[in-house]
């Protein structure tokens, strides 16, 4: 093998260590974003007055909630009880293998727990983050609905947030810590959602931008 072979061989290996540790560069700096934000959201997450309150779904066990949903219900039951919101709205479609929608768990579970049933509204339709807020909305605006308070676990809240905004929906976070779930790997998973989010949303933009050119 020639001098110069080798010394080829070895150019491209400098450039290809060089374009891994680019890019786990970049995936490190992009998840540090993620984290941030997912703090900063939560830093201004004060339970604020507004319009209604929208409790976005989680797990339910058989016709009740999980102990993760419990703990979005009892933060928005919360703030019902102390006169922020005067409706909740519960959103929640119908899981894989589930008999029953999560918004009719959460609404038998806040009736049990003393809200009047002509106080809460259902979205029974979501079946993501997203379609919770884009369904919610709807519900907002046949009851002439104008703020939101945005209710869920502290991790989640971010991705919420930033899709309300990118919806026009004007929401205020609210957070519930949660006793039950793995802190870490819970937010992790937010940061893989948020980076798949917003490159969705990068890719999409673009791509209308290149076919209006």
């Amino acid at each position: 093998m020639s001098q110069t072979h080798k010394l080829s061989k070895k150019n491209v290996l400098r450039r290809l260590l060089v374009c891994l540790a680019l890019v786990i560069a970049i995936g490190l700096s992009w998840s540090g974003y993620c984290w941030y934000q997912i703090e900063q959201t939560l830093q201004k997450a004060v339970p604020a007055h507004a319009d209604v309150g929208i409790v976005l779904g989680a797990a339910v066990w058989g016709e009740k909630p999980s102990p993760s949903l419990q703990e979005r219900l009892n933060q928005a039951l919360s703030l019902y009880q102390e006169g922020y919101v005067p409706y909740l709205l519960v959103s929640g479609g119908l899981g894989e293998g589930k008999k029953v929608t999560e918004a009719a768990v959460m609404r038998d579970y806040l009736i049990e727990h003393g809200v009047p049933a002509d106080k809460i509204l259902l979205e029974s339709q979501s079946t993501s983050t997203y379609e919770n807020l884009l369904y919610s909305q709807q519900v907002m605006e046949a009851h002439n609905m104008r703020d939101a308070l945005v209710i869920s676990h502290d991790y989640h809240l971010a991705r919420a947030v930033v899709m309300a905004d990118a919806l026009g929906i004007s929401v205020s976070p609210v957070g519930a810590q949660s006793k039950v779930l793995f802190g870490p790997y819970h937010r992790s998973r937010e940061v893989l959602a948020l980076t798949h989010w917003e490159f969705s949303r990068f890719l999409s933009t673009t791509l209308h931008a290149v076919i209006l050119a």
